[in-house]
């Protein structure tokens, strides 16, 4: 998993002058997927392990039974804050500029400052049928299968989309299913959350729902914390839409901290679900956590994470916890499941616990980190993809 990716391009936009990347880690029968994210400071080398990440989750969801087959992965970025003014504009010539290769062989969709409403409008704009097109000639029948996948976009939940929930419904089950192998009860089982956006916001609603304890959020504006447990739902329903909690629904016990006081909240878990690099070798002192669940994509920098696993803290890694989205996206469109949410969370919390244990098994077996455990199950399972369906670097 660390070989030259099969394609890594640089776009230089001629409007504003910042840079949008797309590689490609490989394709499996002909495609590629991986979502499109954009930051201020997204660089290639971040989209690189991004896409050797959707490489290793379309692999561990591989199912000999199912309809939905794995494809390679890939993923795109745009160097830009979504706030800025200039930011749709430059959306949609980035898409215009990627055409060819989504018409062909990259699948993508919403990511990190990015909504998939924003990211279909963009694609519509810069002439693409959609940006999931290139796996339309994979399906028996494209015109149900589209048709599915618009019926479970338009399911909502609590006035909450379905797309927005799965993944957080995935999260939460890793989670649950860690707490469970080390026999640690929900109830009284303390959470703080870096990110209350669509995968936090939702990780945060499950397991308050489970009977775990939310202490801790953290935002762009600060943290809010409870040691008594937040008030879940109002938090929510006060977001803006990029995950901002209007601080005038906070509770009088409730207090506000600074941004990184999440990382040091009196809590067995932490769930980093915000943006890439949060944790490094520095502020992973002040953690006291026994868990951190990775809802984000590479929150956790490598030499962090050594250290961690020194002092007995087991981190969950991205690969594995927070790819039930993608799944989702997937088992919808080939058929595995309907446009249906209870269908849906059932399906996703089967996969993903039955996916948690494999990986904490094999930490265990091997005596290493889950993350090495991960890297070890894609490592077996490509080779066994490759000749059914054949990939290419």
């Amino acid at each position: 998993m660390t070989a030259a990716p099969l394609m890594s391009l640089t776009w230089t936009d001629h409007v504003t002058g910042r840079a949008g990347f797309l590689v490609v880690d490989r394709l499996v029968r002909g495609v590629s997927s991986g979502g499109l994210r954009m930051r201020p400071g997204c660089t290639l080398e971040e989209v690189a392990g991004l896409a050797r990440g959707m490489t290793m989750k379309e692999a561990l969801h591989y199912n000999p039974e199912g309809r939905y087959i794995p494809l390679g992965g890939a993923k795109g970025g745009i160097d830009c804050d979504p706030q800025d003014p200039a930011a749709y504009g430059l959306l949609v010539r980035y898409l215009r500029a990627m055409r060819p290769y989504i018409e062909s062989f990259w699948t993508t969709g919403e990511d990190l400052g990015l909504s998939q409403d924003l990211v279909d409008r963009a694609a519509a704009e810069a002439g693409l049928v959609s940006s999931i097109q290139a796996v339309y000639p994979l399906l028996d029948d494209e015109a149900a299968a589209r048709e599915r996948l618009a019926d479970a976009f338009a399911v909502e939940v609590d006035g909450i989309g379905l797309d927005e929930l799965v993944g957080g419904c995935g999260v939460a089950e890793s989670v649950l299913a860690a707490l469970d192998r080390a026999g640690t009860p929900y109830p009284g089982t303390r959470v703080a959350v870096q990110g209350l956006g669509t995968m936090g916001g939702a990780t945060a609603r499950f397991l308050a729902r489970a009977g775990l304890r939310i202490v801790a959020v953290a935002d762009v504006k600060g943290t809010i914390a409870n040691p008594d447990g937040l008030d879940v739902d109002s938090l929510l329903a006060a977001r803006d839409a990029y995950g901002t909690v209007d601080r005038g629904v906070l509770r009088p016990a409730d207090r506000e901290l600074p941004g990184d006081a999440w990382l040091s909240a009196d809590a067995e878990v932490l769930v980093p679900a915000a943006v890439s690099y949060a944790i490094d070798t520095a502020n992973q002192r002040g953690i006291t956590a026994r868990w951190i669940v990775e809802a984000a994509n590479m929150p956790v920098l490598a030499d962090a994470e050594r250290l961690l696993a020194a002092r007995g803290v087991t981190v969950l890694p991205d690969v594995v916890v927070n790819s039930g989205t993608n799944a989702w996206w997937w088992w919808t469109l080939f058929g595995d499941i309907g446009a249906d949410a209870d269908e849906a969370f059932a399906h996703t919390r089967r996969s993903m616990r039955a996916l948690i244990d494999r990986t904490l098994a094999r930490a265990e077996a091997d005596g290493t980190t889950p993350r090495a455990a991960a890297h070890a199950i894609v490592t077996d399972r490509l080779p066994v993809i490759a000749e059914r369906f054949g990939w290419y670097r």
